[in-house]
Parts: structure tokens; sequence; C-alpha cells
């Protein structure tokens, strides 16, 4: 019997222009205020896509709101979505643009699926990474050391803007303090 070697199995090379619209979708839902963002590279594993986004929105209005902040990453990125799964009542709505699929779910719906324990072999990208990557590390503080104060500046009116000072009113004499009656019982 004759075997044949098995086929080599095509491995697929991120695309440095789908990163990026990567990288500018999770920017876009972390400043909508989208809970629980992971993302996933599984162009290795699937055929489909080769970014993989799951996030939370805390109600369908939040949903909705994500997803067309969503859209207009990708028109303004010049992605084409190829197709927006949602419905009022399903909890889970999916934009994909074909590089980059996001899944926006219902926090009830994120537990009932877990979707991300689908993906477990797929890469887990760090998103607080790869969103602030290029941005420079704020300098370390110490827990102890003192807050630099911020310098107070007077400055002078000149002398024809002040304006002459007003007589103070005489002091109210205090109140007397009212006594307390005694309360009639009742029969």
């Amino acid at each position: 019997m004759n075997k044949l070697p098995p086929t080599p199995v095509p491995v697929r090379v991120p695309n440095p222009a789908a990163r990026e619209l990567l990288k500018k979708c999770c920017a876009a839902l972390l400043e909508k205020k989208a809970e629980n963002l992971l993302a996933f590279y599984v162009g290795a594993q699937s055929s489909v896509t080769d970014y993989l986004v799951v996030a939370t929105g805390s109600s369908e209005p939040h949903r909705r709101a994500l997803r067309i902040e969503l859209e207009r990453v990708f028109k303004d990125n010049q992605a084409r979505v190829v197709g927006v799964e949602s419905s009022d009542d399903s909890g889970w709505t999916v934009v994909d643009a074909f590089d980059v699929m996001v899944h926006l779910f219902s926090p009830e719906q994120r537990d009932r699926y877990r979707l991300e324990k689908l993906w477990r072999d797929a890469d887990q990208i760090n998103v607080a990474k790869l969103v602030d990557g290029d941005k420079p590390a704020p300098a370390p503080t110490s827990l102890f050391a003192p807050k630099p104060k911020k310098a107070a500046v007077k400055r002078a009116k000149p002398a024809a803007a002040k304006k002459p000072a007003k007589a103070k009113k005489a002091a109210k004499p205090p109140k007397a303090a009212k006594t307390a009656k005694p309360r009639k019982k009742r029969a």
C-alpha cells in the first residue's frame, strides 16, 4: 500500500492592515465603554476571518452604540462590512468585516455562549498593549512621594480698578433658644 504524504496546510500570515483595523476597532470599543473586551488571532484555525473580537454591552442601546461606532470605524478605514446580524431580543450582535469579526453580547448571552472558550486554542491578543502600544509609558510614581504643588499666581489689580471697601453690617443679635412645650397625653 502506497501512502501519500500528508499535504501541508498553508500557514496564514497575519495581515498588517487587518491588525491595524483590529487596533482601531478595539480603541473605539474601549472609548464607548465596552466591557470585558477580548481579541484573538484565529487566522491559523479559521478560514473565515483573521481576528475575532468579543465584547459585552450592558444594554441594548449600549450594544447599538457599539455597533454604530464599529461601522463608522470600518467605513473610515475603507473596510467592507460583509454583514451585520442582530435582533433586539437576542442579546448578540455580530459585525463581520472579513478580516475582523466582532461579537457584541449582553452579559447574560456572553455567559451563556462563552465564545472565548470555543477559541481557547487561538492566540489571545493583549488589547491594552495593542491599543496603547505606540504611547509612551507613564513615568513611575511612588505612593509616598509628595505630589508637586502648583505655583500660585497672584495678579495685582491696577490701583484705579480697586473698589472702595463696603461698611460691614452690624451683627444680628442671637435668637433666643426655643423652649420645648410639654405634650398633652391622649386619653
